[in-house]
């Protein structure tokens, strides 16, 4: 018997599962991932660190005045980030609300950019399964094939692991062919003890991606919470055999921050996450800042504050 299908056979098998993973040094997490975010990084290797960044950004609309107009705009930056250069490589993905997919999906067709959609009631996840279910099965039909679900953080908090594996496994089957990017909002699980359970338990039920928040909490994503995932997603390869990536949310703006996760992955996970099938970053306004530090590094002088796009 497999570890997923041992852990996930009972309740009991899960919580014992969970509550026996290592404890999390909170004050030594945090003194690691502050450490790491002291490296430096210079000109070529900072060149390629910043296209990377750029290749893993999932460009995210997820307010309630997008219109097809925007959407349409946020697509054609992803696909050409710099319309002045044509080296500069293509965001990972557009990330929308499921309203918004048809629009997205004409726009995005034939670039290679994919096209993620969150689902399960995004972001409070408070909806009947059934709901749920339809919400991914109509996403997926519709064009997406990256769903970005929500977990019950009421169930998980309340020790009610199996509904919550059982949740993940159902959107999972639902997903098909698109890929499952679980969103443990880690700002509302409160330790970091809870976080790694979390992502435990996400890859258990099939989760291919654990992603940090909804970017509607706060805190989003962090550096110490972001390394306990990618700690969760090393040791279950280990264990597994199967690599799961790691999406941090919400809050990150700056390229400065972008290469501190980049630091963060290589040094915790390893090289092999260092890659846009692995490793992404939810964000709005990052990619702004990524192109300018991409012109400044080329020509020595950044850009006037409105050469690109808002988001």
């Amino acid at each position: 018997m497999t570890l997923t299908a041992e852990v996930a056979r009972s309740q009991g098998a899960l919580r014992t599962f969970l509550h026996g993973l290592p404890g999390v040094d909170q004050v030594g997490a945090e003194q690691r991932a502050a450490m790491l975010g002291t490296r430096s990084i210079k000109t070529t290797a900072k060149a390629q660190a910043l296209d990377l960044a750029i290749r893993m950004v999932d460009l995210t609309t997820l307010e309630g005045s997008d219109t097809p107009g925007k959407v349409r705009a946020l697509c054609a930056k992803a696909v050409r980030p710099d319309p002045a250069d044509g080296t500069c490589p293509s965001a990972a993905a557009v990330c929308v609300y499921p309203a918004m997919i048809g629009v997205a999906a004409e726009a995005l067709r034939g670039t290679g950019v994919h096209l993620a959609s969150v689902a399960t009631a995004f972001p409070s996840g408070q909806a009947p399964m059934a709901v749920k279910l339809a919400d991914t099965k109509a996403a997926v039909a519709d064009g997406a094939d990256e769903i970005d679900m929500v977990i019950s953080r009421g169930a998980f908090l309340a020790g009610r692991y199996a509904e919550v594996h059982d949740e993940i496994a159902a959107v999972k089957q639902a997903c098909g062919d698109a890929h499952l990017k679980v969103i443990l909002e880690t700002g509302e699980l409160a330790t970091l003890d809870n976080v790694r359970r979390a992502s435990w338990l996400a890859m258990l039920a099939g989760a291919d991606f654990i992603k940090t928040s909804t970017g509607k909490v706060q805190p989003a994503a962090t550096l110490p919470v972001t390394l306990v995932m990618l700690e969760a997603v090393r040791d279950f390869r280990a264990e597994t055999g199967r690599i799961v990536g790691v999406k941090p949310a919400g809050g990150i703006r700056t390229a400065k921050d972008a290469i501190k996760y980049l630091v963060l992955v290589n040094e915790t996970a390893g090289p092999d996450w260092l890659d846009p099938d692995l490793f992404r970053f939810g964000a709005s306004t990052l990619l702004n800042d990524l192109l300018m530090q991409r012109t400044k590094l080329a020509t020595g002088h950044y850009s006037g504050p409105d050469y690109f796009t808002l988001d």
